[in-house]
């Protein structure tokens, strides 16, 4: 009868210390996960945006690009220090996010249902779409290979980049023409590095920000991007889910910026062709 008891008690702080462990184990992961007050006292605030020729982009010993320009305006008052960290691949933003690595994802994130159930979304920051970006050289390419609408995309390797927005598109793209799309997902590049693939004649397809795909074009211009895989979308900043007031103020924030001239200055130095062309050096004035 003793030794039953001893056992009862035993198995009870055995279960008692695995729930204390739990809890202090959530505490512990939990810890990096800063939401504005804590921002606030640390001083920084670390974001992570994408490298690439729009967004995040090194140019006469400068960095420029259309997220940096937003970043700092934006925070330019905030009493904290904004680290950006760029990143050519989506997936390590997603996870560094996730993680506690960073506290902000300065992207233009297509607003998605599967992102939501990781992420929260800011107010929309731009709006934009992707595109399909193929070649176009009849040499290359048969009349069979040559997309020009959404049907032909059945039996079709389409190439994105890994854990992309597009990936749900194309998924929902495939019920509708009651066909196969094999969705081909690359961990180790960006956008503009699927669009080059493209270009050598490495893959046949690849889904792009059609922002980016438009500079490249005007480079490589026996590529086409006509095709779009979806309608106009909201392009959102991401926070994580368990901070509920940087979210707030982000959103307090980017609704009352991208009112502003500021905004509408930066907009139209990275999103309209001819001045992003301009700023690149790849046209004259």
């Amino acid at each position: 009868m003793l030794n039953r008891k001893k056992k009862i008690i035993r198995i009870g702080l055995l279960s008692f210390i695995g729930v204390l462990i739990y809890f202090l184990w959530g505490k512990l992961t939990s810890s990096d996960i800063k939401d504005w007050d804590e921002i606030q006292e640390s001083g920084v605030i670390h974001i992570s945006t994408s490298y690439n020729a729009i967004d995040y982009f090194f140019r006469d010993d400068s960095i420029q690009g259309f997220q940096y320009e937003v970043i700092q305006a934006i925070f330019k008052d905030k009493p904290i220090e904004a680290i950006i960290t760029p990143i050519v691949n989506f997936s390590t933003q997603l996870t560094d996010l996730i993680d506690g690595k960073t506290d902000l994802i300065a992207s233009s994130l297509p607003v998605s249902s599967d992102l939501k159930e990781q992420v929260n979304f800011t107010y929309p920051i731009l709006k934009n779409r992707q595109v399909l970006v193929q070649r176009k050289d009849s040499t290359t390419l048969t009349d069979d290979i040559f997309i020009d609408n959404q049907v032909k995309l059945g039996k079709k390797e389409i190439y994105v980049v890994k854990d992309s927005p597009a990936i749900l598109r194309l998924k929902n793209l495939s019920n509708e023409i009651a066909d196969t799309i094999y969705i081909r997902e690359v961990n180790r590049y960006g956008e503009e590095q699927l669009i080059a693939m493209v270009a050598h004649g490495d893959i046949d397809y690849a889904i792009c920000d059609e922002r980016i795909a438009t500079l490249a074009k005007d480079s490589i211009p026996h590529l086409d991007i006509e095709l779009a895989i979806g309608f106009t979308q909201l392009y959102s900043w991401a926070v994580h889910k368990d901070t509920p007031q940087l979210l707030d103020s982000l959103n307090t924030w980017i609704e009352q910026f991208t009112k502003s001239e500021t905004y509408q200055t930066i907009y139209a130095k990275y999103y309209r062709n001819k001045a992003l062309l301009i700023q690149l050096g790849k046209t004259d004035k």
